[in-house]
């Protein structure tokens, strides 16, 4: 169970959040790779977190923690099941009036509900998973292809609150670090652009590759896995030793937009990723 809400770290009031989560790479496959220059460039010109984990192994659970703050005691990659009417961050965003989207690579169409595509799998969205959301029209258009992403940029419509998942190729599952480099190089400049005066962009791994059980944070166990942080008040080159997890991303979130922390993002187990901004 989680404890009293820990300290609350100075995080700024972002103006927009952006959340990217790639796939089953170990920070060394990562950081240092020349496989990965863009990455490696991110992480010169703004932040990493050096001792950062994954919640668990496999997928599932890591993305179901990042919006929901809880694994909800998933094991497994189950593709037909789901949480319920639980509480995520999609609910604290619209009582709070804050807009959001996710988009996600290769999805056929918005609000998506059939069966897995070579390139699109459920496990990756965690948003349909939350019976809440999949199934209230309202909420679940705002899970589109990421097709639109670029109309939205042009067009001035992007959310305060962007998720991103590529599909598999993208998010270097089937394909090797050089395909995730060359998307991620593709699509994070006009996000920067984007981000306004207060920003934040997190690029993350799902879990680390293969068995690798290292954890840390009272309970994390998806081994060691890069994480970036970038933004306007992100100093370069800036490199964070405090452990940390994927609860450290939704609680820095919430901080920063103003809503309350949900769950273990709430744990005195989390450390926050405030350090990494410079706000009051």
């Amino acid at each position: 169970m989680a404890g009293a809400a820990p300290r609350r770290v100075s995080v700024p009031q972002f103006s927009r959040v952006v959340v990217i989560v790639m796939e089953n790479k170990s920070y060394d496959q990562i950081v240092g790779n020349p496989d990965a220059p863009y990455m490696n460039n991110l992480i010169a010109q703004y932040g990493l977190a050096t001792q950062f984990y994954g919640t668990r192994h496999p997928s599932l659970p890591n993305y179901l923690a990042l919006v929901g703050g809880s694994t909800f005691k998933f094991h497994n990659d189950c593709s037909t099941c789901s949480v319920g009417k639980q509480r995520t961050v999609v609910d604290q965003m619209e009582k709070a009036g804050v807009s959001w989207k996710a988009y996600m690579s290769s999805m056929p169409s918005p609000c998506y509900t059939g069966p897995d595509t070579d390139l699109y799998v459920r496990r990756h969205n965690p948003f349909m998973y939350f019976t809440n959301i999949a199934r209230k029209p309202t909420r679940c258009q705002n899970i589109v292809p990421m097709d639109e992403m670029a109309g939205d940029i042009q067009g001035g419509t992007l959310p305060t609150f962007v998720w991103i998942t590529p599909n598999l190729c993208e998010d270097m599952h089937d394909c090797p670090v050089s395909s995730g480099d060359q998307f991620l190089s593709g699509v994070v400049p006009s996000l920067l652009d984007n981000l306004g005066p207060s920003g934040a962009l997190f690029i993350t791994f799902d879990e680390s590759e293969g068995h690798d059980r290292s954890g840390c944070c009272g309970g994390a166990v998806g081994g060691h896995i890069a994480t970036i942080v970038a933004g306007p008040g992100v100093a370069p080159g800036t490199l964070i030793d405090t452990p940390m997890d994927h609860y450290s991303i939704l609680q820095t979130i919430e901080d920063g937009l103003g809503l309350p922390r949900l769950r273990k993002a709430g744990c005195v187990c989390t450390p926050s990723m405030g350090s990494f901004f410079s706000g009051p």
